[in-house]
């Protein structure tokens, strides 16, 4: 098996490490004086710096260390942090991705355009410039002068520290960044050539700093380095304070390395205020080193590939349960036992793999909201409601594009307007809410907001101008709610950024309806309105009700069905007339599958009803016979039956043959409109 590659590697922490600085940037919006904040970001953007120039990302590095210098001067009070600061370097996150993903491309003068916001956000005269120089070039805000102050620094890294990726000349080159400075080499720890480890470190190093910088600054160099290295910086006074004086006695680095291995006397005598280096981490360090272990790294593909080859056992495994149980071999009835109870074991174990916490999704949304509140002049807060609720990764991978559809739809069409809102008696502030949870088999994915509600004489003048209804076609309320989700339908008065096109909320009913999916709207006018997605939890297996429709055999997601109820022969004919069934006081309409599907077979006589829902709608399915549950491997369908609505998939039962899987959503609309007909014409 091939390693990753280090450049991929890199990119994945790179946007792991850019999301953090954006989450940190989004939190600093709400509360401009929290110091842990500034320093978060500023520790993500020394991070992406570091990390850039390490791996030969020098354009990131170059750009990240205006970013850097501009919040480490907010760090030491020097600057506020500010609203504009904030959205300078948000806007500038988004360059370091670009400089992430296509680090050779044209990005004409982005970046200097960036840079000039950024220096007007801090106070900065100076015209600024990017270059694709290394990050240790002069920083793009000048702080002012202050009192210099020499150090001795004296440090060593552990033997390991290369092999993990840490580079001391990138340590060096950043305090050089610092001030005049002069570094000596100790080579007394190098062995003998025989003993010599390539991957190993011997060397450890001496610094005299000169520099305008505090002790902090010297601190963040090691920032990352400070729980593993020994580390002892000394301010120095008097004559020995001479930085002539030190570069005179002081031998260069490059000298130092390529010098003969002395046999006894080292350059310098030992450092003796040098702490003993801790074998046995601290409590603290351990757990986060735990921790770290404890994590994997995988790629998506593997874990797709994973899951095919379960479900695939998943299959042989109901086959043999087939075998067995027609078999008298007590031996083999007991392997099959045994290979179910595995199998049922290593598929939930998948599914749990799979899963991923809706709360990386939702966080997305706080950077949208935060440029369309500016965008729109509206005040708009976002909550977050059940972000530890999982979903299948490939869900949530597919519902970005919905979500982020809705959210805006809302901002434009629900909130107000600031003004607005504070004359009909509102908070100045609108609320979109973000909310999952989970219910059954389903998660229930609702965007919420406290605006105008949708108006239902818009939404019916334009259905009926664009020919979508007829004039005075009579609607349910939940009908004519639907219609905002057809082709090309659009409100809005006239076309903006953020709508007006028509296209937005057809591509969130196409995509949760091929999720498997069903959408419900409620609004009140004035009041504001919420759309909820039910989605199943995962779309590659789930677990079914096996029924028998004449020869053939189908499968009904278990997460729809009610109830089931039996119907005579002799109710199946007096309900000719009318498909409905009295449940709990309560009529519930009902479709004949039988006829539904041209079977061409007599009925059995004791057939099923399977009651099945989305929402608050129920319909009934008449089946012949209710086989049991079966725990589906759901198998798209091929292109040659992309219009056939009636199924979502397909499965493979133990004998080989093919089961379709009922499509609950399309069903249950079929029986709705089936009642709405039979009221009509009654």
């Amino acid at each position: 098996m091939s390693g990753l590659d280090p450049v991929a590697v890199f990119r994945m922490e790179a946007a792991e490490c850019l999301e953090a600085i954006e989450a940190g940037l989004l939190d600093l919006t709400h509360d401009l004086e929290n110091k842990d904040l500034v320093d978060a970001v500023f520790r993500g953007l020394h991070t992406l710096k570091g990390s850039g120039a390490m791996f030969g990302f020098e354009a990131l590095a170059a750009f990240t260390h205006h970013c850097e210098t501009a919040f480490d001067r907010v760090r030491k009070g020097e600057v506020p942090a500010t609203a504009e600061l904030v959205a300078a370097v948000l806007a500038a996150q988004d360059h370091m991705r670009a400089l992430v993903e296509q680090p050779d491309a044209d990005h004409g003068d982005t970046g200097q355009k960036l840079l000039a916001q950024l220096q007007a956000a801090v106070g900065g005269k100076a015209e600024a410039k990017e270059t694709a120089a290394p990050a240790a070039a002069a920083p793009a805000v000048a702080a002012p002068a202050r009192k210099k102050t020499t150090w001795r620094i004296r440090f060593s890294l552990p033997a390991n520290s290369m092999a993990n990726g840490t580079n001391p000349l990138g340590l060096l080159d950043e305090l050089r960044d610092l001030g005049e400075c002069t570094v000596r080499a100790n080579t007394a720890g190098i062995p003998p050539l025989a003993d010599l480890v390539p991957t190993e470190l011997y060397v450890s190093w001496e610094v005299v700093l000169t520099s305008e910088q505090d002790r902090s600054a010297i601190d963040d160099v090691f920032i990352f380095v400070m729980d593993d290295m020994e580390l002892d910086v000394q301010e120095l006074t008097g004559p020995q304070a001479d930085p002539a004086e030190a570069k005179k006695d002081a031998a260069p680095v490059a000298a130092a390395s390529v010098a003969p291995v002395p046999a006894a006397a080292p350059e310098f005598r030992p450092v003796e205020a040098v702490p003993v280096k801790r074998e046995t981490p601290a409590p603290a360090q351990a757990a986060a080193q735990a921790k770290a272990q404890e994590n994997v790294r995988v790629p998506a593909e593997r874990l797709d590939e994973l899951m095919d080859r379960v479900g695939e056992l998943v299959i042989a495994q109901s086959r043999l349960s087939q075998l067995a149980s027609s078999s008298s071999d007590i031996a083999l009835r007991s392997v099959s036992e045994e290979i179910e109870r595995l199998s049922g074991e290593l598929r939930d174990t998948m599914m749990v793999l799979r899963m991923v916490p809706v709360g990386t999704l939702f966080s997305r949304f706080r950077r949208l909201v935060h440029d369309l509140a500016r965008e729109t002049g509206k005040v708009i807060e976002l909550v977050t409601e059940g972000e530890t609720t999982e979903v299948d990764k490939t869900v949530i991978e597919r519902l970005a594009d919905p979500l982020v559809h809705l959210v805006r739809n809302s901002i434009d069409h629900g909130l107000e307007p600031p003004a607005e809102r504070l004359a009909a008696g509102k908070a100045e502030a609108g609320t979109v809410t973000l909310a999952a949870r989970q219910s059954g088999g389903e998660v229930i994915i609702s965007i919420k907001d406290d605006g105008r509600g949708i108006n239902r004489d818009r939404v019916r003048a334009k259905a009926e101008s664009s020919g979508l209804i007829a004039p005075g076609q009579p609607l349910s309320d939940q009908e004519l709610l639907q219609l905002i989700f057809a082709p090309g339908f659009s409100t809005a008065a006239q076309i903006t950024n953020l709508s007006g096109r028509g296209v937005g909320m057809d591509v969130v009913k196409k995509t949760v309806e091929a999720l498997r999916g069903a959408i419900d709207i409620v609004s009140l006018p004035g009041q504001g309105s919420e759309v909820s997605l039910r989605i199943p939890l995962t779309l590659a297996i789930i677990d079914g009700l096996l029924v028998r429709v004449g020869s053939g055999r189908y499968v009904i997601p278990l997460s729809a069905v009610e109830e089931c109820l039996e119907l005579s022969l002799e109710e199946d004919l007096r309900s000719r007339g009318r498909s409905f069934i009295s449940l709990r006081d309560s009529l519930v309409p009902f479709l004949r599958l039988r006829d539904l599907f041209r079977t061409g077979t007599k009925p059995d006589v004791h057939q099923k009803v399977v009651v099945i829902s989305t929402g608050t709608e129920r319909v009934g399915l008449v089946v012949d016979q209710i086989i049991g549950d079966h725990q589906t491997v759901i198998k798209s369908m091929s292109k040659l039956h992309n219009d056939v609505a009636t199924f979502s998939g397909a499965t493979i039962l133990g004998d080989g043959s093919v089961a379709l899987i009922l499509d609950v959503g399309h069903l249950v609309a079929a029986g709705q409109q089936q009642e709405a007909q039979l009221r009509v014409a009654g």
